[in-house]
């Protein structure tokens, strides 16, 4: 069986992300820094469930403040690196887990989450995965649970330039890996009133806030 698109890509570039990861504009730091602010504080206090942790960047960031964290990823590849640069996080577990693949066993025993943060990996995904993560979460996790996503905006000229959009509306682009390999990967820059209309079937009291390069929603699991 193929492995999926967006594990293979992020498994391909593990070992060069550091460098690519560093090529941040100042315009987009500045972005960045402030709600890495807003969400480091927001998240404080939390035994958090972080799906999607790639290299840890926010890992780092969220132990700083956070109860606990328990940060997942679905490529082997990248929650190396994550333990990595995590290496001397007390609060921090890392296990390698696919967000669209959760065990029953989430949200029982030790795994009692207060906070769920995605960064970087609901663009990811498509509309129905996007739907199937929602409920998930609810059925496992249960209600009052905060959920808080971080993602890009689209901005003409920085963002990769989309490809195709599916018959069921999710966006394409292309990423190159290290090799110059070229990888057709889900990219979804919703609206403000899509993401409300997605996320409120499973989530209420929702709040949207938009820089130029990033969006972030929080929200608590019905």
């Amino acid at each position: 069986m193929d492995k999926n698109p967006l594990i293979a890509y992020y498994d391909s570039i593990a070992a060069h992300y550091d460098n690519a990861a560093a090529e941040v504009a100042d315009e987009q730091l500045e972005d960045l820094d402030e709600a890495r602010e807003q969400i480091s504080t927001l998240l404080a206090g939390h035994r958090i469930l972080e799906l999607g942790c790639g290299s840890g960047a926010w890992t780092e960031v969220l132990a700083e403040t956070a109860e606990s964290i328990v940060a997942t990823d679905a490529s082997a590849a990248m929650l190396e690196l994550a333990q990595m640069h995590g290496e001397d996080l007390d609060n921090v577990e890392y296990r390698l887990m696919d967000a669209l693949a959760l065990p029953d066993s989430l949200g029982t025993g030790e795994d009692k989450f207060t906070a769920v943060f995605l960064g970087g990996l609901w663009a990811h995904l498509t509309r129905k995965q996007q739907d199937d993560l929602l409920q998930s979460l609810k059925k496992r996790l249960g209600k009052d649970v905060l959920l808080v996503l971080f993602d890009d905006n689209y901005v003409e000229g920085e963002s990769a330039v989309t490809v195709r959009t599916d018959l069921l509306g999710n966006t394409h682009e292309f990423q190159l890996d290290a090799d110059g390999k070229q990888h057709e990967l889900v990219k979804n820059y919703p609206t403000d009133s899509a993401l409300r209309k997605r996320v409120g079937v499973a989530g209420r009291e929702i709040r949207v806030a938009r820089w130029e390069f990033y969006w972030v929603l929080t929200c608590r699991l019905k």
